[in-house]
C-alpha cells in the first residue's frame, strides 16, 4: 500500500481522472451555480451582480415557504412511514422459504422504471372517472371515499407521495434485504435457542444487527425525497394551487418559466445547503450505527 502512495504513475492513471471528473461535473456547475445566485439574469443577457438579493427574496417568498414545508413532509415522509414499511417488508420477505427470487424481483421492478413512465401509470391510476383507484372504491361500495386525487388540495400531495414511494421502496427493501442475509446463521440459531422467534426476534436481533444498512437506505431515502422534481412536473406541476409543490420544482419554474435564472440559482444554493446538513446528520447516525458488530 504505502509503494502505491509513493507511485507517481498509479496516482496519475487512478486518481487523476476521476479528480477531473469531479472537478468537471460537481465542483464547476456547483461554483457556477453560486456565481449566478448572486446576480440577477434573465439568461439571455449579461448577469448583473445584485448581491444576496435572491435569498432574501427567497426569505420573503410565501410560494418557497410552501415549497419548503413541501419538502419536510416529503422527508417525514420518508422517515417515519417509508422506512419502517421497508423493513418491515424486508424481513417478512426475508422469511420466505419459496419463490424468494420471484418476490425480490417483483418489489424491485418499479425501481428499474424511469421516473416519467412511473408518474403516467399513477398518472391513469388516479385518473378520476376510468382511473383504476376510484373504480376499485366503487366496485368495493366505497364511492364517499373517491377523489379527484391529483386535482383535490386535500389529497394531491399524498398521491404524489404514494408514487414516490411505490417507485422506490422495492430497491431499498433489496439492499435492506442484502443486510439481512448478511447475518451469521450462528447467531440468529443462538437468538432462536434464547427464545428469540417471530417479531421478537425481528426486534431484538435483526433490526439491531442491520442498523448500518438501515442507515444507508435512510440517507439515500431522504437525500432521494430532496431532489423528487420530475414525478411531480409530470403528474401535478405543483398544483392544485401550489399544494404539491417543492423547491426543485419552484426553482425549476423561476428558471424556464419566468426566465429568472439568478433566483432559481439562489433556490438551488438552498437546496444543496439544506440537503448537506441531512446528509450530515444521518452520516453521524449512520457511524454510530457502524459499532454493530458480528
Amino acid at each position: 500500500m504505502i509503494k502505491i502512495y509513493r507511485n507517481f504513475t498509479a496516482y496519475f492513471i487512478f486518481v487523476i481522472p476521476a479528480l477531473l471528473l469531479y472537478i468537471t461535473f460537481y465542483l464547476t456547475p456547483l461554483f457556477n451555480s453560486l456565481h449566478y445566485s448572486v446576480t440577477s439574469w434573465n439568461g439571455i443577457n449579461e448577469p448583473v451582480f445584485n448581491g444576496f438579493d435572491n435569498f432574501a427574496k427567497a426569505l420573503t417568498d410565501e410560494k418557497f415557504w410552501v415549497a419548503f414545508k413541501n419538502n419536510l413532509y416529503f422527508v417525514a415522509f420518508s422517515v417515519f412511514v417509508q422506512i419502517p414499511l421497508i423493513i418491515v417488508i424486508s424481513i417478512m420477505v426475508s422469511s420466505v422459504k419459496r419463490f424468494l427470487g420471484f418476490y425480490k424481483l417483483t418489489v424491485f421492478l418499479p425501481s428499474i422504471l424511469s421516473t416519467a413512465s412511473v408518474a403516467i401509470i399513477w398518472k391513469f391510476i388516479f385518473a378520476p372517472e376510468a382511473g383504476l383507484l376510484n373504480q376499485l372504491l366503487k366496485g368495493i361500495g366505497l364511492e364517499s371515499w373517491t377523489h379527484i386525487w391529483l386535482g383535490d388540495k386535500s389529497v394531491a400531495f399524498l398521491a404524489v407521495l404514494v408514487t414516490n414511494a411505490w417507485q422506490w421502496t422495492g430497491f431499498y427493501i433489496v439492499l435492506v434485504l442484502a443486510g439481512i442475509f448478511a447475518i451469521p446463521k450462528e447467531i440468529m440459531e443462538a437468538g432462536e435457542i434464547d427464545g428469540a422467534v417471530g417479531w421478537r426476534k425481528a426486534w431484538s436481533l435483526t433490526i439491531p444487527l442491520i442498523r448500518p444498512v438501515i442507515g444507508v437506505t435512510l440517507l439515500l431515502s431522504v437525500t432521494g425525497a430532496m431532489k423528487a422534481l420530475d414525478t411531480v412536473l409530470i403528474m401535478t406541476k405543483g398544483g392544485p394551487f401550489g399544494s404539491t409543490e417543492l423547491m426543485a420544482t419552484y426553482m425549476y419554474k423561476q428558471a424556464y418559466s419566468l426566465s429568472d435564472f439568478g433566483y432559481a440559482n439562489a433556490i438551488s444554493i438552498v437546496i444543496t445547503i439544506f440537503t448537506a446538513l441531512l446528509s450530515l446528520f444521518l452520516t453521524f447516525f449512520n457511524n454510530k450505527s457502524k459499532e454493530v458488530s458480528y
